[in-house]
């Protein structure tokens, strides 16, 4: 099989330069790609080569994130809601009418806004660790985020400001990874976060989103009916050592989308870095079956 090249490209968004990922034909079908916290597009670095013979990908970092513009929390409301939106224009500055997402971690509350905001675009879903149910979330991971949003205070923030630290990061991509699978996490990974994450006005940014996610747990009932009255298809790619989002997260899909195709692997929360061959596998499979062109 020929690997079709990625190309990094850039467009602007309401003033806002945001850089993004793409390879594939640009008349094949489409599969957008949306990361989680604290990454950015450079998480499907090993994904997108092995799909770019079939479909059309493209993966933007998230304004604040990555490549993308990071404009202070002064200047932009830094916010699920308007990130949502943002990812909305960038889809119709890019040419994106209908597509397939996959999501994961921050981006499954901003692909699905976006999906129950124009359910007609939304061609199947691929969650990988992308969560929309409560039993989802991890008791200990998420103690001090739910303090936080309960009540911001500096000793609310303090504990959560960790987790976008160099230590934090690490954690993040290897707990819950088995130790035969240990040694295929990338160290450049968390390096890579974590430069990104520590420049300025990143503070600001990180723990506005942070404590602005009660506001996705308040949709998860609206995600839930989605599922139900869309009809849209639903693979669910969950590394199974997850505690951040937990497995139960990725078996309740099937409590509103009885067909939904879960698949929990021996990996954690970043999966693709240790399992993209076989996550690869399973979406050209689900896409082919489940999606209409």
């Amino acid at each position: 099989m020929s690997v079709l090249p990625t190309h990094h490209r850039t467009v602007t968004v309401r003033g806002h330069e945001i850089a993004y990922r793409e390879a594939g034909p640009s008349d094949a079908p489409a599969l957008l790609l949306l990361h989680g916290f604290p990454t950015s597009s450079h998480m499907f670095r090993d994904l997108i080569p092995r799909l770019a013979d079939r479909y059309r990908l493209i993966a933007p970092d998230h304004l604040g994130f990555g490549r993308s513009a990071a404009p202070s929390a002064a200047d932009f409301d830094y916010t699920f809601a308007e990130l949502a939106a943002l990812t909305a224009e960038f889809t119709e500055a890019v040419g994106l009418d209908r597509f397939a997402l996959y999501v994961q971690d921050y981006g499954a509350p901003i692909g699905l806004r976006l999906a129950i905001a124009h359910p007609g675009r939304i061609t199947g879903i691929v969650t990988q660790n992308g969560n929309a149910y409560e039993e989802g979330l991890g008791a200990d991971a998420w103690a001090p985020v739910l303090a936080l949003i309960e009540k911001r205070t500096p000793a609310t923030e303090e504990p959560v400001r960790a987790l976008r630290s160099p230590d934090g990061i690490r954690w993040q991509y290897e707990t819950g990874v088995p130790a035969e699978y240990r040694d295929l996490l990338s160290p450049d990974a968390w390096h890579h976060d974590a430069a990104l994450m520590a420049r300025a006005g990143q503070d600001d940014i990180q723990l506005g989103l942070i404590a602005d996610y009660g506001s996705n747990i308040a949709l998860y009932p609206a995600f839930q009916e989605y599922f139900r009255t869309s009809g849209v298809p639903i693979l669910a790619v969950w590394g199974a050592g997850d505690q951040v989002f937990v497995p139960a997260g990725a078996e309740a899909f099937r409590r509103d989308r009885p067909d939904a195709e879960v698949h929990l692997l021996p990996t954690g929360h970043f999966a693709l870095e240790t399992h993209a061959p076989a996550i690869a596998e399973l979406i050209g499979d689900f896409l082919a079956r489940r999606v209409r062109p």
